[in-house]
C-alpha cells in the first residue's frame, strides 16, 4: 500500500513539474546508482585501511625487505598491490632510482585515478539539478502570468497562486537532487585525498627509508668499559 501511495505521489509530480521534473528524477536515479558503485568500490579498494600498509613500511624501515613484501600481500588496501609490485623493483641492483620513482608514481597516481571515476558525473549532477529547477521555475511562472493575462478582469488570485506553487516546486526539487549529491561527493573527495596522502607517504619511505637506530640502553660507553677494566 505505502509502494502504491509513492508511486501515485510521484505520478502527480511528474504530472505538474513536467519534463523539468521527470528529467530531475533521471538525474538522481543516476546519481544514486553512480553513489552505490562507488561505496562499493571504495569498500573492495579497502579505502581507509591503512594498518597493514604502516606495518609494511615499519618492516622496510628496518631492513627486512622480505617481511614487508609478504605484509603487502595481506594488506586490503589497494596500495597493497602497488608495494607487490614496487618492493621487488626497487630491490633490483643497477636501475635508475629516479626512472623508477617516477614510474611508481605514475602507477599510483593510475590506481587513484580509478577510484576517482564517476566523480566527474556527480559533480555535473550536483550543478545541473538546481539550474534545471530554477529553469522549471522559469517556464512556471511564465506560464502562471500567461493564465493571468488571458483572466482578463476576472482574476482569480488561486490561479496564480496555484501556478506559482508548481513553478517553486520544481527549484525545491533541483536542491534536493543536488544537495546530498554535492555533501556525499565531498565525502567521497575527503576519502581520495587522504588515499593520495598515503601515497605519497609510502613512496617516500620507499626511497627514502628511516635507518634503524641503536637504543641507547644497548651501547657500551668506553668510560664504564675503563670502570669495569
Amino acid at each position: 500500500m505505502m509502494v502504491h501511495d509513492a508511486l501515485i505521489r510521484v505520478t502527480d509530480l511528474l504530472a505538474l513539474g513536467g519534463p523539468v521534473v521527470a528529467l530531475l528524477l533521471v538525474l538522481s536515479v543516476l546519481a544514486l546508482a553512480m553513489i552505490l558503485f562507488k561505496l562499493g568500490q571504495l569498500q573492495r579498494a579497502g579505502v581507509g585501511r591503512h594498518r597493514t600498509i604502516h606495518n609494511t613500511l615499519v618492516a622496510w624501515d628496518m631492513g627486512q625487505a622480505a617481511q614487508a613484501l609478504s605484509t603487502a600481500h595481506m594488506a586490503r588496501n589497494h596500495l597493497g598491490g602497488f608495494l607487490i609490485e614496487a618492493l621487488p623493483l626497487i630491490q633490483t641492483e643497477g636501475t635508475d632510482r629516479t626512472a623508477l620513482k617516477a614510474r611508481l608514481e605514475a602507477m599510483a597516481a593510475t590506481r587513484l585515478d580509478r577510484l576517482e571515476v564517476g566523480f566527474r558525473l556527480l559533480d555535473s549532477i550536483a550543478q545541473i539539478a538546481p539550474l534545471l529547477g530554477l529553469f522549471g521555475t522559469v517556464l512556471g511562472m511564465i506560464d502562471a502570468f500567461q493564465a493571468l493575462q488571458e483572466a482578463g478582469n476576472a482574476v482569480d488570485p488561486s490561479l496564480l497562486a496555484g501556478g506559482i506553487w508548481v513553478a517553486l516546486m520544481t527549484t525545491a526539487a533541483g536542491l534536493a537532487v543536488a544537495m546530498p549529491v554535492s555533501l556525499i561527493l565531498t565525502w567521497f573527495e575527503s576519502r581520495i585525498a587522504a588515499e593520495r596522502a598515503l601515497a605519497d607517504m609510502v613512496l617516500q619511505q620507499l626511497f627514502c627509508p628511516v635507518p634503524r637506530v641503536e637504543h641507547p640502553s644497548n651501547q657500551v660507553l668506553p668510560g664504564a668499559l675503563a670502570h669495569a677494566g
